[in-house]
């Protein structure tokens, strides 16, 4: 029922979200141009600059808010498996930090210049994955990667890639260095092309496949890692392949769109209390209901001060924040959805 509800919301979403902002365009003519564009059809000469909007800024734009929505919320219930925490996120292991790094070297000093637009998500992304090798070598042990030594290692080298990004902030030659970082470390689709589509899809399909063939073996694994053991499940080795999982797609989704917070925090806890613990239920509808929020917050971003945007991060923290603070008043909220 929640797969049925939320994909046709999600149809809805996005066929409102292509139609209203700075020039609002009907939903009739959205459709047309939009269904023009997918099937070859031609517009009348007059409608040119509405069908540029529709097809050309809007729809990748809005098709990418859904992508990161989704990436965002499944690695959220991944993460909060993988380290037995429900205060996890996608970017407690430090993976937005190190981001933070590659895309201030770009807006500071050009840094990969050579790559024109892409320069911001290829640092973004290097960054990403340099900073989730540093966390693995540092959080691994003679005990194994165990959730309580990633966490603290995630969030203490964290301060140390911010500590890094404000030294290279200080020393950059331009002026409004300091606003590009702190606007892209909020989040931001404003950069949305058909060229940052594919790379951010694959990624997000891949880690839903992933994660749903692992289902059950996260619901063990959210046991404790005897519990996995004893169960035929090799927690350590699952714990691997999870963090591996989720530094590529995280990268691959902060050099998007930034860091958007909150999204694989609270969407989670949410989830679980609506579909139960279960994770091959709050994996199914994870995706869609991370997709729909981020559609939205999108919009507000692009429409409630225009012609000027609001970060992601400062809408969705204005949202998340209320709503982790009510389910934490309203129940004794533990991992899994338990009273």
């Amino acid at each position: 029922m929640w797969v049925v509800v939320l994909t046709a919301v999600l149809g809805v979403s996005m066929v409102a979200a292509v139609a209203l902002g700075a020039t609002v365009i009907p939903p009739s003519d959205t459709v047309r141009h939009l269904t023009a564009a997918l099937t070859g059809g031609t517009v009348p000469a007059e409608d040119s600059t509405t069908y540029q909007i529709v097809w050309q800024v809007r729809t990748p734009r809005v098709l990418l808010a859904a992508v990161v929505g989704a990436g965002l919320a499944v690695l959220g219930v991944a993460v909060q498996a993988m380290v037995r925490n429900a205060l996890a996120d996608p970017f407690i292991l430090g993976v937005s930090s190190g981001a933070s790094v590659g895309a201030s070297a770009v807006v500071a000093f050009g840094l990969f210049g050579g790559l024109g637009l892409y320069a911001l998500s290829t640092a973004a992304f290097l960054g990403a994955l340099g900073a989730s090798v540093l966390v693995y070598v540092a959080a691994r042990g003679r005990g194994g990667l165990t959730p309580l030594r990633l966490v603290l290692t995630g969030v203490a080298l964290a301060y140390g890639f911010q500590a890094l990004m404000s030294v290279i902030v200080f020393f950059a030659p331009f002026g409004d260095a300091a606003r590009s970082v702190l606007f892209w470390l909020l989040g931001s689709l404003g950069g949305a092309t058909w060229g940052s589509l594919p790379i951010a899809t694959v990624a997000v399909v891949g880690a839903v496949v992933c994660l749903l063939g692992r289902a059950r073996a996260l619901d063990v694994l959210s046991l404790g890692d005897e519990t996995s053991a004893g169960l035929g499940v090799d927690a350590e080795a699952l714990r691997r392949q999870l963090f591996g999982l989720t530094a590529v797609v995280t990268g691959a989704l902060v050099a998007v769109s930034g860091a958007i917070g909150f999204v694989g925090l609270v969407l989670p806890h949410v989830l679980r209390i609506l579909v139960g613990a279960g994770h091959r239920r709050v994996l199914t509808v994870a995706p869609l209901a991370g997709a729909v929020f981020l559609v939205w917050v999108d919009l507000a971003s692009r429409t409630v001060f225009a012609p000027r945007e609001l970060p992601l991060g400062v809408i969705t923290a204005l949202i998340g924040v209320p709503v982790f603070v009510v389910l934490l008043r309203r129940r004794a909220y533990l991992f899994g959805g338990g009273r």
